[in-house]
């Protein structure tokens, strides 16, 4: 089984099927969230670059590079990754224009890239897989109850 447990296995055939529903529905049943326009495309941009972190991360795992995929994974996801954004105008900050629980679900993302980081670079190949998962499930947390369009 790819997943490190049955609770993350169970979590993801749920997302899974929260996808596979959504479209039935009339309406999006994701909380909107009024960004600025400015804030908005700040958060597309760090969302795409996030994206493509991850697709460099999971080739350097595929490539039995722990190491490298850790220190990546802390300078463009974890910790290393926070308050980016504070040197842009404050209209341009998605951060502060975010509800309490986004803010928190993107915190906690950072927080658990760093987990994945300190594992792949002490070498705990398994430790660093099993923490995987939590980066990933961030992000679907935020995606799964948050909209901005």
């Amino acid at each position: 089984m790819p997943f490190p447990d049955k609770k993350t296995f169970r979590k993801a055939l749920a997302t899974l099927a929260f996808f596979v529903v959504m479209p039935a529905y009339s309406e999006d049943p994701r909380q909107f969230v009024r960004l600025t326009p400015q804030a908005q495309e700040t958060l597309r941009q760090e969302m795409l670059d996030n994206l493509m972190a991850l697709v460099e991360i999971l080739s350097l795992i595929a490539e039995d590079k722990f190491r490298e995929a850790g220190i990546l994974a802390e300078e463009r996801l974890g910790r290393g990754a926070m308050g980016k954004n504070a040197r842009l105008p404050f209209d341009a900050r998605p951060g502060p224009q975010m509800p309490a629980e986004m803010h928190r679900i993107g915190i906690e993302g950072h927080f658990a890239a760093s987990e994945f980081a300190r594992a792949a670079i002490a070498g705990d190949k398994q430790g660093a897989l099993a923490k995987l998962p939590a980066v990933l499930g961030q992000c679907v947390a935020c995606h799964a109850a948050f909209r901005t369009r």
